[in-house]
């Protein structure tokens, strides 16, 4: 926006102190995967006009800096406390989730409603909160061959 501080939709309101650009450091594995461990840089933008916040995410090998996976989308809170999200994935998968937040302890639950593109996966559940000043997530995952468990988590500052 032009001039002075960027005005914030009524409906972004209850999410707006994850506006800005986080970074920190991550852990994965999976069953079928080796662990590994990534840094990691989420950002979240708001077009001031829209009640909709702009995500995108990207990671690295933490030893070498090369890139990892990169994923963008829309979070759209509604004013019941509920709040649809899409995400593209640099894979070509595509998630349609859906869940709840909570503005008082700074927590957002996510459940997949959709996985396009996915020939393994069949669920994906999101959780983000914000402690301390940290904002950690842990991401499950379930595929054709598992039922859902841990697939990623990290924690971030914000910059």
């Amino acid at each position: 926006m032009e001039g002075g501080g960027a005005v914030v939709h009524p409906a972004i309101g209850p999410l707006a102190y994850l506006l800005g650009t986080w970074r920190g450091q991550g852990e994965g594995g999976f069953p079928t995967i080796s662990s590994f461990t990534y840094g990691e840089e989420l950002n979240f933008t708001h077009p001031g006009n829209k009640p909709v916040i702009a995500y995108s995410q990207k990671t690295w090998k933490l030893n070498s800096g090369e890139p990892m996976h990169a994923e963008s989308g829309f979070w759209r809170p509604k004013p019941d406390g509920t709040i649809e999200v899409v995400i593209a994935q640099s894979t070509g998968l595509v998630e349609v989730q859906k869940g709840s937040y909570d503005a008082e302890n700074k927590v957002v639950k996510l459940h997949s409603e959709v996985i396009g593109n996915a020939s393994k996966v069949k669920e994906i559940t999101r959780v983000f909160s914000l402690v301390n000043e940290e904002l950690s997530y842990v991401v499950e995952m379930a595929t054709n061959l598992t039922d859902c468990q841990p697939h990623l988590k990290a924690s971030l500052k914000k910059l």
